[in-house]
């Protein structure tokens, strides 16, 4: 215990430029008198902290023993601690542990350069999803210790055509992907590596069996998961929507600027390509009506008749 407090000591030293001895005692709960003592100790270990009296005064390690940033620059640090703050949002990892994480990268800032930390205040990124119950939470710490632990898992699947089937999986890597979660994993049914998003995965069991964890290593993976976009998108479907002036800023949000042309009574042009005509079909009836389907025509046909079909499930609705 007395090894950890003067690990966090140390560690808050650094990353500050100087700290009263209260404000050490109460984020470690302890006595002053047990302050006293961890510093003394610390200075007999041949750390060299300076004490200051009087209402600025505190204690802080001398500028020659501040941790050397040489293979991070300040603001690739500061990248690092934005980017960090923004995974505490997820509930992804223990509160403790990234606090003490955080400490240690601002500990590697130079006391020089102390003054400009406050940049990385000047961003903020959250990955918190839009969907995140405790629900979604459990599943994601049940994964994560599947993952640690190698064991493999078993779960229903849902696929995106709405078919359900149970998988037995060999967790590999959880991955935050576009604000959504997906579990790397080596899957026996198919015999081969799979991404499952995790929203998708019901009835999860963590299975007493053990496996041997296979070569791909994570950038491997995330490599499988990239090429089959590139490959679709090389032979995607070319469209061309027109938008009204009133989804300006929807457009705006979901397309390039290189992508969207503005005409004279407001309304706008974009010309996509997508990865299938299934996915042009969905974004086109995200946008309800909002958008017509220019090109091609025969995506347009099917939008028409998909959009009369719904209709169709709404006669005699009010009747019942």
């Amino acid at each position: 215990m007395k090894l950890e407090r003067l690990m966090t000591i140390t560690i808050l030293l650094l990353n500050r430029k100087r700290v009263q001895a209260q404000e050490l005692a109460d984020q470690l709960e302890v006595s002053l008198r047990t302050i006293y003592r961890d510093l003394d100790s610390l200075g007999q270990a041949g750390i060299p902290i300076v004490s200051y009296t009087g209402m600025e005064g505190g204690y802080e390690i001398m500028d020659s023993f501040r941790l050397d940033r040489q293979l991070l620059s300040f603001d690739e640090l500061t990248a690092l601690s934005t980017a960090l703050r923004g995974l505490e949002s997820t509930k992804a990892y223990d509160r403790s542990n990234m606090d003490l994480l955080l400490n240690k990268v601002g500990a590697m800032v130079a006391q020089a350069e102390q003054g400009r930390a406050g940049e990385g205040d000047r961003i903020h990124i959250d990955f918190t999803p839009w969907k995140n119950s405790d629900e979604d939470q459990s599943r994601y710490d049940s994964l994560r210790q599947a993952v640690n632990d190698r064991k493999l898992i078993r779960f229903t699947y849902t696929s995106r055509s709405g078919g359900e089937q149970e998988r037995e999986v060999e967790p590999m890597a959880l991955v935050l992907k576009n604000y959504a979660w997906y579990l790397h994993g080596y899957c026996r049914l198919r015999g081969d590596y799979r991404i499952f998003k995790l929203t998708r995965i019901r009835e999860l069991d963590i299975l007493t069996g053990t496996f041997v964890r296979r070569e791909e290593s994570l950038a491997q993976l995330n490599e499988r998961w990239k090429t089959p976009a590139k490959n679709e998108l090389n032979e995607g479907i070319s469209a061309v929507l027109r938008f009204k002036a009133s989804a300006a800023i929807s457009v705006m949000d979901h397309f390039d600027e290189k992508n969207i042309e503005r005409l004279p009574d407001g309304q706008l042009i974009v010309r996509m390509t997508y990865s299938s005509e299934h996915w042009l079909i969905r974004s086109a009836l995200h946008y309800m009506t909002d958008v017509i389907v220019l090109e091609p025509a025969s995506v347009a046909a099917k939008v028409r008749q998909l959009a009369l079909d719904i209709a169709s499930q709404y006669d005699g609705l009010d009747k019942e």
